[in-house]
């Protein structure tokens, strides 16, 4: 076989990313850590405009719920559990006001998404550029 006709080494998936709870995701991904890794990758460009379209939703609560129970979802996935937790108890308060409930949301609850998805959105990127090879250069 002519090696010019392999595919490019895959590089090895992290062990760790701050926030995230690896391990456990990996098992979740039935112990395989490139599955896992293969799922960062894809919540990376799946969620990389996440934010702006949740900012547009924002008021209908139907719609903002979807959009919230999919990152929270996303990121349970991965292991970014404070992420998903943090979407979760906002998506709740949006169940409640679908269902007829006059549930305030405060302010606070989408201040604090806005900034855990950041942080997280930007670890997981970070850890799939570091594991790419050639020092970051897309393959």
């Amino acid at each position: 076989m002519n090696p010019a006709s392999l595919p490019p080494e895959i590089p090895a998936p992290p062990t760790t990313i701050a926030g995230f709870d690896v391990a456990q995701a990996v098992d979740r991904m039935l112990g395989q850590p490139t599955l896992w890794f293969e799922a960062l990758h894809l919540f990376v460009q799946h969620f990389a405009n996440w934010e702006v379209d949740w900012q547009k939703v924002q008021g209908d609560d139907a719609t903002e719920r979807k959009c919230v129970h999919a990152l929270r979802s996303g990121a349970a996935n991965i292991g970014a559990n404070q992420l998903s937790a943090v979407a979760a108890a906002l998506e709740e308060l949006l169940a409640r006001r679908c269902a007829g409930q006059t549930e305030v949301i405060p302010e606070s609850s989408r201040a604090n998404l806005k900034a855990c998805f950041r942080k997280d959105w930007q670890a997981a990127a970070d850890a799939c550029q570091c594991s790419r090879p050639e020092n970051g250069a897309a393959s």
